[in-house]
Order: structure tokens, then C-alpha cells, then sequence
């Protein structure tokens, strides 16, 4: 007997059936990787007695904060929080920088209708001091933050509550991020993940989930969704 099973889609076939592209925020669409350093290393200075390495402190990123805290010292975790938020809102216009080619990429997009939105674990606050500062609000259906869901990266639900505010299935979206949360959290939730290799992670560390496709630039994202995949095939 003949099988007629369909065979799956491979992740070159499914970019042509994308339908919308939701962002990581912190180290995908703005650069804040030293301003994170920085306000860890004062945070674990002033309230520990020491900076702990980048090492330890990056390790996590891309997670709540204040559960990256509670992994890392416990007993000390709402004052890291506390002395950490007050150090990085204070100097995160004089230390987060823009990427460049993300603007001319987000306009691109629009310009092609896709609609577009943002997934970070970071807290509202937060997440709109960089979304305001780099004007990216205006091209933006949708953002979710670590305030909006009860469960946060690497599980798929701040994508998949993304998706549904768009009213778009998970497995038409595109999810590009830095960090192995986010891909983890793109292949649980049936999205197409791609990592951004700019941001807080080796590449090693991000391609270990093992997305499909990886860019090197943001300027590149519309090339790959116009389906030149095997150029960006990881």
C-alpha cells in the first residue's frame, strides 16, 4: 500500500508561510549587553561584597531578573533586585546603544505588512524605557513582558500568548533572539526560531538548541524571510 503521508515541512518550507516575526528586546533588537554587565557588577559589589564574574552573572540572561537572582545568591535576591533596577534605569539612556540596520529593517517590514511585536522577559518598566528610547513602539502589534505571563523563557508561553494576540497560529511566526531561552522557547512553541548572533551569547551557547537559521546582522532578517535559506542555515 502506498503511504500518503505528508511528509513535515522542513524549516525552508515554512518560511514561506511566515506571517509574523515576534523580537526578543535585549540584545536582539537594542544593544543594553553592557549596560546588563555593568548594573550586575555593581548590584553584586554593593550588596555582596564583591563582583561576581560576567561569567556567573550573563549566564541567565534573557530570564527574569528576579529569578536570575534567586538562582544566583538566594538570601540577597530583592536587594540585588532593588540595587541592580535603580543602577540600570539611572544610566540606561548613557549606556544602551542602538543596533545598527534595525530601524531600516523594522521599516521593511512594516512596508510589507508583516505584522511585528516583541517578547522579553524583562518587566514593563523596563522594557519600555529601551522601547521608547530607540522608537520601536510604533512598529510594534504586540509586546509582552515577564508582567504579562505567569510562565517566562525558555517555555513557550510569553510566545505563544504573543501569537495569540496577533490571532496568528505559533507555527506561521518567525522568532529571532540571542539568547538559548529564547530559541529553546521558539522550538517548544512550534515557532521558527533564528538566532541573533550580535548580542549576549557566543554563538555556541545560542545554536545549542539548535535553531534552523542564524543571522549575523539584523539587516539580513529580510533576505531570510524572502527564503534565502540555505545561506542562513545554521
Amino acid at each position: 500500500m502506498t503511504d500518503r503521508t505528508t511528509p513535515p515541512a522542513t524549516p525552508a518550507d515554512r518560511l514561506r508561510d511566515v506571517r509574523a516575526v515576534l523580537f526578543d528586546l535585549d540584545g536582539t533588537l537594542i544593544d543594553t549587553v553592557e549596560l546588563i554587565r555593568v548594573s550586575f557588577r555593581h548590584a553584586t559589589r554593593t550588596v555582596l561584597g564583591e563582583a561576581l564574574p560576567d561569567a556567573i552573572t550573563m549566564a541567565n540572561v534573557g530570564q527574569p531578573l528576579a529569578q536570575q537572582f534567586r538562582d544566583m545568591a538566594p538570601a540577597h535576591a530583592d536587594e540585588l533586585l532593588r540595587v541592580y533596577r535603580e543602577f540600570n534605569h539611572e544610566h540606561h539612556d548613557e549606556l544602551a546603544k542602538a543596533y545598527p540596520g534595525t530601524q531600516d529593517t523594522l521599516l521593511e517590514l512594516r512596508r510589507r505588512g508583516v505584522p511585528m511585536g516583541i517578547v522579553t522577559s524583562k518587566g514593563t518598566t523596563a522594557a519600555t524605557m529601551g522601547i521608547e528610547r530607540f522608537g520601536l513602539g510604533g512598529f510594534m502589534s504586540v509586546v509582552v513582558t515577564a508582567d504579562d505571563v505567569v510562565r517566562h523563557k525558555p517555555d513557550p508561553l510569553p510566545l505563544e500568548f504573543a501569537a495569540g494576540l496577533l490571532g496568528i497560529g505559533m507555527r506561521y511566526c518567525v522568532y529571532l533572539g540571542d539568547s538559548p531561552h529564547d530559541m529553546q522557547a521558539a522550538l517548544s512553541a512550534d515557532a521558527v526560531p533564528v538566532a541573533a548572533l550580535w548580542g549576549a551569547f557566543v554563538r555556541e551557547d545560542v545554536l545549542r538548541p539548535g535553531p534552523p537559521f542564524a543571522l549575523t546582522d539584523i539587516g539580513e532578517l529580510p533576505a531570510l524571510l524572502d527564503g534565502d535559506a540555505e545561506r542562513f542555515a545554521v
